[in-house]
């Protein structure tokens, strides 16, 4: 059955009107930014297909690429686009709330917080500082190194210049695994001990260093080199 020949409040769109967006599945959320079928599934259908394949994981969704998506039967290339745009600007929603606000980081989870929209669903390594005032108020964020699927070179001196600028007494480091394994390589734990050694020298505190990835579950998470000693 089409989504024509639904009952009024079953169609999404007018449910939504109806009853309001927070009354929507993800399947007909998705549905709407469809718009349609194929012969012999409903928008719907298509967008609980689409979720299937993401392992019921926004999260996931939003890291598959273009090609992906599109070959999923009933998506195609102009529905793959819509619904990239989508769940790109829900991330980017996020990272703007985030940075409208003065922000905090007292402990791991508010940095995990802070800093998962803009390295979540990458594809590619990114390694980000965070630099902080004496009460670990947010005075920026800068991208110090982008480098592909397996690794990344940071230049400490970009890092800690961008500290200076900010006049920041403290930074936290992050950076991302696309694998999502957030096991920590023994390059990352060197690199650590070597921002925390030189940051010591400049009085610069380093007080945690986040591996985001996102986990089997599709979820991200986070692993702490300070909740594991490794700071």
């Amino acid at each position: 059955m089409s989504l024509k020949e639904w009952a009024d409040e079953d169609k999404p769109r007018e449910k939504m009107l109806e009853k309001g967006k927070k009354s929507l599945s993800n399947a007909e959320l998705i549905a709407i930014l469809l718009r349609s079928g194929v012969t012999g599934k409903s928008a719907v259908d298509v967008a609980k297909e689409v979720l299937t394949v993401a392992g019921n994981s926004l999260t996931t969704l939003s890291q598959l690429d273009y090609k992906r998506l599109a070959s999923i039967k009933g998506l195609g290339m102009a529905k793959a686009a819509t619904l990239m745009a989508a769940l790109e600007l829900g991330w980017r929603m996020q990272s703007e709330l985030d940075g409208s606000k003065e922000l905090i980081i007292n402990d791991s989870n508010d940095l995990f917080r802070y800093m998962t929209p803009l390295l979540a669903n990458l594809d590619h390594e990114e390694f980000w500082a965070v630099y902080l005032s004496n009460r670990k108020k947010v005075l920026g964020r800068q991208r110090i190194a982008m480098g592909g699927q397996t690794g990344t070179y940071v230049d400490p001196r970009v890092l800690f210049r961008g500290a200076l600028e900010c006049k920041a007494v403290m930074m936290a480091v992050v950076h991302n695994h696309p694998s999502g394994s957030l096991r920590p390589s023994q390059e990352d734990k060197a690199l650590t001990t070597q921002l925390v050694s030189a940051g010591k020298l400049m009085q610069i505190n380093v007080i945690e260093h986040l591996i985001i990835g996102i986990a089997s579950s599709g979820k991200a998470e986070y692993f702490s080199f300070k909740g594991n000693g490794l700071i």
